[in-house]
């Protein structure tokens, strides 16, 4: 994999100059080209042996584009806010839109890269690592963004020579870290290490490229024919099975069906445990355990099953600077640039708040299956890619809780009317919350299928009777309050 690279093959600055006024013209060309489509994002990830090259090389590459269209995105070591969210959640916060490129450096492939360099790497770890890395880009290749990972790779004695030779001149010296000059007592490691790290993780929708590095003509030749072979790349490639979550069998019970909606609380019942519940609520949001937790609640059900009024029974116990409460309608331009969960990972929060959700995306499953807005495709893959998202949420300290609020037919009819003639409520009812009740049997079957391919301890449904808005209230608050006491 690495044999040409270690050559350190050359390309002199005669064959490289026609080279170089070709690649400049047939790049912002294909630049400009995939703006005016705006049909896929392309993320050129940038790894490699340290002193490689990398940075002047895609500094060079932005002086032959247009640089107001390229984002370069550089990270180091997690830190802050950071460190309380999943590790994945920085690069979902700054994909690029479509007909955009960005340029990552300090990708997701950093952890892999410094567990395959140890002396003696945990292999299960470099595994599980890979096998995340290969469903995170596989998702982002479904949705629409174009992966391609360049490698820069040279040979022991020409980094080490090429350092000594940036460091001869103070004009070229700050190129050279303290890291370059380290790399030759590690050279064989970090080779290993990439050729690790390669093996598990090249596909056809993400592939791996190796740059030669020696040699700066050559270097920056075959960055530029890499990118610009990108950039023409038409169609979506194939995805192989191995690299896509995938839901686990299931049979689908009518949960809907099975559901209890003469379940029924009185007024002073009602009153004296809510606010029981939400004394203890505030408690222990509160808490300086919760300091390093979050919590994540998700509220679904049919229209008028009373999402607005528990959530406020629940926010009616928490401090308003704690939650923030997001409430999910069809998605503007700026979420259509970008991947399905995309607006949904940017406000994923810090240890210590709150987020709540008025629907979710949940709305993949439900809403764009049976509205059709979805192929059958997509909102199919959707459940497990669903499933592992809220399983990042869970590994980085969430604690997530998920409500369906369920109402019978005519329950729904008779607030819907009693919405018509209020001056107060009308707001809420719409022509298309009537249609929906046209479509009630496909959305039962949608959430029941929903419920059985997502309901999983880490992040459990909670499905309620919703006829009586007493009970419902009371019975998301026990389940928020049990949940917060027991993991806390």
């Amino acid at each position: 994999m690495f044999a040409e690279a270690e050559a350190d093959p050359s390309l002199s600055k005669e064959a490289f100059k026609p080279m170089e006024a070709r690649l400049r013209v047939a790049l912002l060309n294909a630049q400009y080209q995939r703006l005016a489509k705006a049909d896929k994002t392309l993320l050129v990830v940038v790894a490699g042996i340290d002193g490689a090259g990398k940075g002047a090389t895609i500094n060079l590459l932005n002086e032959w584009m247009d640089p107001r269209h390229i984002k370069t995105l550089a990270y180091g070591p997690r830190v802050g806010e950071e460190l309380e969210r999943p590790p994945l959640w920085r690069y979902w916060n700054d994909l690029p839109p479509k007909g955009s490129t960005g340029i990552v450096f300090g990708s997701w492939y950093a952890p892999m890269i410094l567990e395959a360099m140890r002396k003696r790497p945990d292999q299960d770890s470099i595994e599980a690592q890979a096998v995340a890395i290969r469903r995170f880009e596989a998702m982002l290749a479904a949705e629409g963004v174009q992966i391609v990972k360049l490698w820069f790779h040279l040979s022991a004695q020409a980094q080490k020579a090429r350092a000594k030779r940036l460091l001869a001149s103070p004009e070229t010296s700050w190129q050279v870290s303290p890291v370059d000059l380290k790399v030759y007592k590690k050279y064989d490691r970090i080779r290993n290490a990439g050729q690790t790290v390669l093996n598990h993780t090249d596909s056809g929708h993400a592939p791996w490229v190796v740059i030669p590095s020696a040699d700066e003509q050559m270097r920056t030749a075959r960055t530029a024919e890499a990118v610009l072979a990108a950039m023409r790349q038409r169609g979506v490639p194939r995805i192989p099975a191995s690299f896509v979550p995938h839901s686990r069998p299931t049979r689908v019970a009518d949960r809907l069906g099975q559901l209890d909606y003469d379940a029924r609380l009185d007024k002073s019942d009602y009153e004296s445990e809510l606010g029981l519940l939400q004394g203890r609520l505030a408690r222990a949001a509160r808490s300086r355990k919760f300091q390093e937790r979050s919590l994540v609640l998700v509220f679904e059900g049919q229209d008028a099953a009373g999402k607005g009024g528990a959530i406020r029974r629940v926010t009616h116990a928490l401090d308003a600077r704690q939650f923030d409460i997001t409430p999910i309608a069809a998605p503007g331009s700026e979420a259509l640039a970008r991947p399905y969960l995309w607006r949904f990972w940017r406000q994923v929060p810090r240890h210590g708040r709150i987020a709540i959700f008025d629907r979710s995306w949940y709305g993949r499953v439900l809403v764009e299956r049976v509205e059709k807005l979805t192929p059958p495709a997509q909102w199919r893959r959707a459940y497990a890619e669903i499933n592992d998202f809220e399983g990042q949420l869970a590994a980085s300290g969430a604690l997530v809780l998920k409500f369906w609020l369920a109402i019978t037919p005519d329950v729904q009819l008779e607030r819907f009317k009693e919405r018509e003639k209020s001056p107060f409520k009308n707001f809420k009812i719409t022509a298309e919350d009537w249609r929906n009740r046209d479509k009630w049997q496909d959305y039962a079957a949608a959430a029941n299928e929903m419920l059985a391919r997502t309901d999983v301890a880490r992040a459990p449904w909670h499905v309620v009777s919703a006829n009586d808005k007493r009970y419902a209230r009371v019975q998301v608050l026990r389940h928020i309050v049990e949940a917060l006491e027991t993991q806390l």
